[in-house]
């Protein structure tokens, strides 16, 4: 099982991140860097952050909150107003990171320009969630992960060779943009360490997604060739499909190298394919890719998923089973390596989710609490390490500035 509660110090502690951004990419973000030990607080508008309206709820309660605010202290606050911003400023005169993803312009029409921010507090870590960074003719156009999912090429190469292009039903590319600004942050945070200067971390949405497409932007510049849309397919790995098994289920399976795929070949009973002389070309292979396929989806349709993951495993080859949620939760290889953990809500109560992105021998990262309620810590922040006196955190409270304090939830142990 995953250590979760290792004695050792998380690698992050002592670093303070002041997460304001809404919804998913830059919230992830600073998830990331508090799953591994970061203060993080999250300052959220006081009528909520907009993820806590997104499906799925139970009770009123959403599950994406519970994950993304996760490990998280949260204070409410209007930026836009004028007190809000002058709270902001003192958050952050102490801050090592401050994530945002307001349109661009938003933070210095507020008069929180970064460049302000740092020379207030010249260790200051500045990342910038937009959908088309800060500069550039699409600087201020609103861009969501459905945008970025558009323009970098993903959709168009997504779906089957005859339909449209598909979008995901998740937010791939705010996900794929929180890794990409977790590892822009670090090493900002890791020359900010060594020279005492903080920096702005300009981070598109739609950069992180276009990059990790490989190399369709290198071979349409040498060849002129524009991938198409080939369902599972792809135009460098054959086979590799999915197949339906005579039970109802699905598998996966990949012969990225010409053993593999020999392999596979060899245990659906077709060695006169594994032994063709155009076989062990990958060119070949993908000229006489119907053949394969058929002789494979014809070999699995006749038996059973677990006979026929039980067949490759034991020939070594390269198959697994499509997993549902619900297969996931029963699988005890993602329990016990604590890809899965069970957080203890205090509405919900036993919630399950996702656990920790890596694992690090030395200094594991822990999840603490799920996401808290809104303004859940205005009055420990606010109060006791900002000092405020009680009646201007009164005042601001009476203006709409921050919202009311709400009693705080007990922090629960997490378990895998």
């Amino acid at each position: 099982m995953f250590d979760t509660t290792s004695a050792q110090p998380p690698p992050l502690r002592g670093v303070r991140v002041v997460d304001g951004a809404t919804i998913y990419a830059g919230p992830m973000i600073a998830t990331l860097l508090g799953d591994f030990g970061a203060d993080v607080i999250k300052v959220e508008h006081p009528h909520g952050d907009g993820l806590r309206q997104w499906e799925w709820r139970k009770d009123g309660e959403s599950l994406w909150w519970a994950l993304v605010g996760r490990n998280k202290r949260d204070i409410s606050l209007s930026l836009s107003d004028p007190r809000g911003a002058d709270v902001m400023r003192r958050l952050l005169a102490d801050a090592d990171v401050f994530i945002e993803n307001f349109r661009p312009g938003t933070l210095e029409k507020w008069g929180l320009d970064p460049e302000d921010l740092i020379a207030a507090n010249p260790k200051l870590v500045v990342v910038r969630v937009s959908g088309f960074g800060q500069t550039g003719p699409y600087r201020s156009r609103p861009g969501f992960g459905t945008i970025a999912e558009a323009m970098s090429g993903f959709a168009d190469t997504n779906g089957a060779a005859d339909g449209p292009p598909v979008l995901p039903q998740w937010p791939l590319a705010d996900g794929v943009a929180a890794l990409a600004g977790a590892f822009a942050t670090m090493i900002a945070l890791r020359h900010a360490e060594a020279t005492g200067h903080g920096q702005v971390v300009d981070l598109s949405i739609y950069e992180p997604l276009f990059w990790i497409l490989g190399a369709q932007t290198s071979a349409y510049d040498q060849l002129g060739t524009l991938p198409t849309r080939q369902g599972s397919r792809t135009g460098f790995n054959v086979p590799r499909e999915c197949y339906r098994t005579r039970d109802g289920r699905w598998i996966a399976l990949s012969g990225a190298t010409t053993a593999t795929a020999q392999r596979i070949m060899r245990a659906v009973g077709r060695p006169d394919l594994a032994d063709a002389e155009w076989f062990s070309d990958i060119s070949g292979r993908i000229e006489h890719r119907e053949t394969i396929d058929e002789a494979i989806a014809s070999w699995v349709g006749q038996r059973d998923n677990a006979d026929v993951l039980a067949m490759f495993e034991s020939v070594g080859a390269t198959a697994g089973p499509v997993y549902t949620a619900a297969d996931i939760v029963a699988d005890p290889h993602f329990t016990e390596r604590g890809s899965i953990v069970t957080v203890d809500h205090p509405t919900l109560g036993a919630v399950r989710m996702q656990g920790l992105i890596a694992q690090l021998s030395r200094t594991p990262g822990q999840i603490r609490h799920p996401g808290p309620a809104v303004g859940e810590h205005n009055d420990e922040i606010l109060r006791t390490e900002l000092a405020y006196p009680d009646d201007v955190v009164d005042a601001l409270a009476e203006a709409g500035v921050i919202g009311r304090t709400l009693q705080p939830t007990s922090t629960k142990r997490v378990s895998s």
